[in-house]
Order: structure tokens, then sequence, then C-alpha cells
């Protein structure tokens, strides 16, 4: 039987391959962007399966992606933050379980809500449009350009968009601590104190009015963050009511 850490550690296994990886994958975007024109973003970042870049490994691939340096900084850092304790309290095996779950929920998710607009969208085009956007739309995108055709615009963004980050599985790892340490404060800013309660339901709260307000000018996956805390909150719940949190 797996058994959970004997003692307390600052950098568990998990969480200290994750950042490895992580920081691997973040290296290699950039080495091998300026080195060999190899764009990993588009190769390994998330695209709706009816896009023509869709590959069934993205699901996974895109959650090891960053798009930036503060992009993968304020992920790592949370994920550390947050995740330490639980690793050391759940043991590294069900700490592993639960980031890969709440990961790939948050993905399903994002993929649901973002092929429920586009699907709107799609309606509003003619089978010539439509033609066009399958064959041309992603190659445009990746000139930096875009069809006048607000429409099609609109389609071709939702359709040949990658998504990349550990986002989702952070935010799922937030509710934990939420969940497991409800009176626990964090300090906002390194000053303001707030109960981890309060500080998940309200940043959970705020994240589903963004996506429901669906700002066009945002390239920031809403749904995947709520879809990471609703993942979370069920599995611990299924975990909690079956007795085996911490097996």
């Amino acid at each position: 039987m797996y058994q959970r850490p004997q003692k307390f550690s600052l950098l568990p296994e998990v969480i200290k391959n994750l950042l490895i990886i992580n920081g691997l994958f973040f290296v290699a975007t950039f080495a091998l962007g300026s080195s060999f024109g190899l764009d990993l973003v588009r190769s390994l970042g998330l695209y709706q399966p009816m896009s023509s870049q869709f590959e069934p490994y993205q699901i996974v691939s895109h959650m090891f992606m960053h798009g930036g340096l503060t992009h993968i900084f304020f992920n790592m850092f949370a994920l550390w933050m947050f995740g330490y304790t639980l690793e050391n309290l759940w043991g590294s095996k069900r700490f592993l379980i639960y980031y890969l779950i709440t990961g790939l929920g948050a993905a399903a998710l994002h993929l649901g809500v973002s092929y429920w607009e586009l699907s709107g969208v799609l309606d509003q085009l003619n089978s010539s449009q439509m033609r066009t956007l399958m064959n041309e739309g992603a190659q445009i995108l990746q000139n930096g350009r875009n069809y006048t055709n607000p429409n099609m615009a609109q389609a071709n963004l939702l359709l040949n968009t990658p998504t990349v980050g550990a986002s989702g599985a952070v935010f799922g790892i937030l509710l934990a601590f939420g969940m497991t340490f409800p009176n626990q404060y964090i300090y906002i800013y390194f000053a303001l104190p707030v109960k981890a309660k309060y500080f998940v339901a309200i940043y959970g709260a705020l994240e589903l009015f963004s996506g429901v307000m669906n700002n066009q000018g945002s390239n920031v996956a809403h749904f995947a963050h709520v879809g990471g805390m609703l993942f979370g909150y069920l599995l611990i719940r299924y975990w909690r009511r079956h007795g085996s949190l911490y097996q």
C-alpha cells in the first residue's frame, strides 16, 4: 500500500517534478523556436477537436505549456504555495491523481463551452464561408491576420487559437487548499489577510462571472479555471464520501 510521506517537505516529489517538467517545456519552447523555427505552442497547445490542428495528445500536453514568463511564474508559484502542503498531507500518488484529473476536467469544460460558442457562430456562416474557414483559417492566424467578416473572425479564433497552461489544475489545487484548510489565512499582496474559504469562493465567483461575460478581448480561459475547481470539488467530495482521500 502507498504510504504518505513520513516527514514534511517544502519541495515534495510531485511538486518538484512538475516544476522541472514545466520549466523544461518552457525553455524548449523558446530554444527550438529561435534555433529551428519550431512552434511548440502551436503543436502542443490544445485546439478544438473540429480544428485541423487538433491532436489527441494535446489534451495532456497543453498542461505543460505556457505563453510567457509571467504566465509560467505565477502558475508554478501558486502550484508550490498551495500544493506542497496538500502533497505532504495526501501523499504524492493521491496528489498527482488529483492534479491530472482537475487539469483534464478543466480542459473538458473549456472545450465544451468554446464548442457551444463556436456552434452558435458557425450557424451564421454559409457553406462557402465554412469551407474557406476550415481550409485556410489556421494559416491566416499563423500569419498574424484574420477575416474582416466578424463572424468568420470570431469562429477562426475559437477554432484555431491554442489553449496552454497549467491554470486549470492550479485552480483545482487552490480549491483543495480552501476545502482542506478553510480557516487558514492567505495574505493577498503579502499584506491583506483573507481566510482561504473566502478567498477561494470569491476567486471562483470572479472567474465564473468573467467567463459568462465572455470578453472577446480576453485571452484567459476562465471556464478552464472554473472547470479545475468544479472537478476538484467533485473529486474531493467523492474521496471523502468513500474514506479514500489519504490512500
